[in-house]
């Protein structure tokens, strides 16, 4: 593999210049779909439902219910109580994984023949709808890379241990998962830059920006860890030059704009810091740890825990035989959801600027209450025996929308470590509606104020994040 030295410029401008290369130096694409067949003929998973008192190396708690790994390590399945009033359920139970241990997500970046690329790996997982996606170069929760279920070490896991000292780190940042399915669960989100590549092994790839971003719109392809690291680069920044690529209607052009901090926005920064801090003051929660025996409204059958309703999620139990994996065989709890979802950010221009509409939003797993998620953040299915609007003020918005709106429509999956089947609509949708009068949970935000906040922790949730690193796909094309 050929590299030459790159001239140390901003990492904003480096970063946006692979982000341009759907051609790289190492090649393009055109191959990419055999060998991701071929790695998957080798990585693989055959996933069996088993009861939930099946699982082995799983126990129920005789006295709580509870399902929890005989170690007591990897994570457990609890009850969760949750009393807020004033939301429209005022209170409900819930089961809730229960994680407290820090993974890492974390990618590799080096210049080849001074083009950043980043170190991708095609990675099974037990939930994915397809099997194979492409992954971070190193997703491994603590009890992965301790080897407490003495698997195979963790590939380049050297380059993400003992970094607060190493130059070359582009982003580095605790952040949330799903706050409705976990609880107070985060992951540390890396990208760590080397001076130059190193091999990859079987199933990883060196990709530039814009090839990551071009399999982006790739049906279930790129997996949540992935996104959610790359929607941490500092892509955002001044001197985003013009491609010369067609821009018709000026999108680009404005999406651009809305990642340079020298352009106007709607609302400063102070002023939606404070906003923040308003909505987590006054989303009056109290979230408590409970059995899971006794939850209400929900149901536990020999292979199931289930709503009485149908809606929301379950809880299976399945059991796992792998290739290409650090451990062959295994059982686990996970949540599988009822129906796929809708994740969207409405986006408009105000100024020629692109904002993106995001919700404040409350999900009783949050470590702070509120983090900002997309306009629109549902499986509708899931409402229907609620009464009352639909679930979001702007779903309809966003599904009727005709196609010269829709920037970015894609079917993507949630983390399928944890989450079975967990398929998402993720889109982006030009509108010229506004926050209708007086709604204090909505804001517009220009990119680059989204960027902002994902140098720290707990502001924007994983969904939105999801949405952030789509949105990065669009700056040179879709």
């Amino acid at each position: 593999m050929s590299n030459s030295a790159t001239t140390r410029e901003p990492a904003q401008r480096r970063i946006d210049a692979s982000a341009r290369l759907r051609t790289g130096p190492l090649g393009d694409l055109s191959d990419f779909p055999q060998w991701f067949a071929e790695h998957a003929r080798r990585a693989y998973t055959r996933v069996e439902h088993v009861p939930l008192d099946a699982l082995e190396g799983w126990v129920t708690d005789p006295a709580t219910g509870d399902l929890r790994h005989r170690t007591g390590r990897f994570f457990t399945v609890h009850g969760l109580e949750v009393d807020h009033p004033g939301g429209r359920v005022p209170r409900w139970t819930q089961p809730i994984i229960d994680q407290p241990e820090i993974g890492i997500l974390g990618i590799l970046a080096a210049p080849v023949d001074g083009v950043l690329h980043y170190l991708m790996q095609a990675k099974v997982e037990p939930g994915n709808v397809g099997g194979l996606q492409l992954s971070p170069t190193v997703q491994a929760t603590r009890s992965n890379y301790t080897r407490v279920h003495q698997g195979r070490p963790v590939p380049y896991l050297e380059h993400f241990l003992d970094i607060h000292s190493r130059p070359g780190v582009l982003a580095d940042v605790r952040q949330s998962e799903q706050g409705s399915w976990f609880h107070r669960k985060r992951n540390r989100n890396i990208v760590v830059e080397l001076p130059e590549p190193v091999p990859a092994l079987d199933g990883y790839r060196w990709l530039t920006l814009g090839q990551i971003h071009e399999l982006l719109h790739r049906e279930d392809t790129v997996n949540m860890d992935a996104r959610t690291v790359l929607s941490c680069l500092p892509f955002t920044g001044d001197g985003v030059a013009e491609d010369g690529r067609p821009d018709g209607d000026g999108f680009r052009a404005a999406l651009r704009r809305s990642g340079d901090p020298r352009q106007a926005s709607v609302h400063g920064t102070a002023e939606l810091l404070g906003w923040i801090t308003d909505r987590r003051t006054a989303s009056d929660i109290v979230v408590r740890r409970i059995p899971l025996k006794e939850l209400r409204g929900w149901s536990r059958t020999e292979d199931r825990i289930r709503h009485d309703e149908g809606a929301f999620f379950d809880v299976v139990g399945v059991r796992v035989d792998a290739g290409g994996r650090e451990v062959r065989r295994w059982s686990q709890p996970m949540i599988e959801p009822v129906g796929q979802g809708v994740i969207a950010f409405l986006v408009r221009r105000f100024a020629g600027v692109l904002h993106v509409l995001v919700h404040a939003r409350v999900e009783p797993g949050f470590l702070d209450v509120v983090e900002l998620g997309p306009t629109v953040q549902c499986v509708a299915r899931s409402y229907a025996h609620l009464p009352g609007p639909a679930p979001s003020p702007f779903l309809s918005e966003v599904l009727e929308a005709g196609p010269e709106r829709v920037r970015f429509d894609t079917l993507l999956s949630e983390e399928g470590g944890r989450f079975y089947h967990a398929l998402n609509r993720y889109m982006i949708v030009e509108t010229s509606q506004d926050v209708p009068d007086g709604h204090p949970d909505y804001r517009w935000m220009t990119l680059h104020q989204l960027s902002d906040l994902l140098r720290h922790s707990h502001y924007v949730n994983v969904q939105a994040r999801s949405l952030i690193a789509c949105l990065h796909s669009l700056y040179h094309g879709g």
